[in-house]
């Protein structure tokens, strides 16, 4: 199957269920929303389709392949996480390139694809040299999606993109990530509890006590 397919998945914490049998399939260029009320399985399952959680039983598969045992750095997906893991007192474009530095990627190519995507995401060229911690929320979300994207992945993993940020912001950047998993033909998995977003992806899969709610 072209794109991302889990299948039968579960994670056991000792005698807790966080995730239960859960299969679900993200073709590519498709946004998928995963909502439900804390504790129900949500960022875990995320995790395990990052490669940062190992699940108990059951496949996670891209384009037909198995990749549940394969680790984060080979799984090449984009992560935008809850807390955006970026480097406070770096500049926005080492923040940017940090995953090609860490593949090896030389400075000069690093440089353009950062400017490329600062381009992308919006942002002024300018904003190459400024510091994380003098930007604002929205603008480090932008960046952080910008880093996600930097490598091509084929797949974005998003923790709760929009939760600190005012509805037109929100709606601002949700419109960046979707544009941009419709043109670069990406699966996109976001974990929201925002229900304006998830009413506008191409399907919202509710999670409750770690199984899909309804079947899915």
């Amino acid at each position: 199957m072209s794109g991302l397919s889990i299948d039968a998945v579960t994670k056991q914490f000792g005698d807790f269920r966080a995730v239960d049998d859960v299969s679900l399939s993200v073709p590519h260029g498709t946004f998928v929303c995963l909502l439900g009320p804390s504790g129900c399985g949500k960022t875990t399952l995320l995790r395990m389709i990052a490669g940062l959680e190992e699940p108990t039983s059951g496949t996670i598969a891209l384009d037909g392949a198995d990749i549940t045992d394969v680790p984060t750095h080979r799984r090449n997906f984009g992560m935008v996480f809850q807390s955006l893991a970026l480097f406070p007192h770096r500049s926005v474009g080492e923040n940017i390139e940090f995953p090609l530095k860490i593949r090896g990627v030389d400075a000069a190519a690093r440089r353009a694809h950062a400017l490329e995507l600062l381009e992308l995401v919006r942002l002024p060229a300018h904003y190459y040299e400024k510091r994380i911690h003098q930007c604002s929320g929205g603008e480090r979300q932008r960046v952080a999606l910008a880093r996600a994207l930097v490598t091509q992945p084929a797949c974005v993993l998003a923790d709760e993109p929009t939760g600190n940020l005012d509805r037109d912001t929100a709606d601002a950047v949700f419109e960046l990530m979707l544009g941009q998993c419709r043109e670069r033909g990406m699966a996109l998995v976001v974990v929201t509890h925002d229900t304006a977003l998830a009413a506008r992806c191409a399907r919202a899969v509710r999670l409750v006590a770690g199984r899909i709610d309804g079947g899915g």
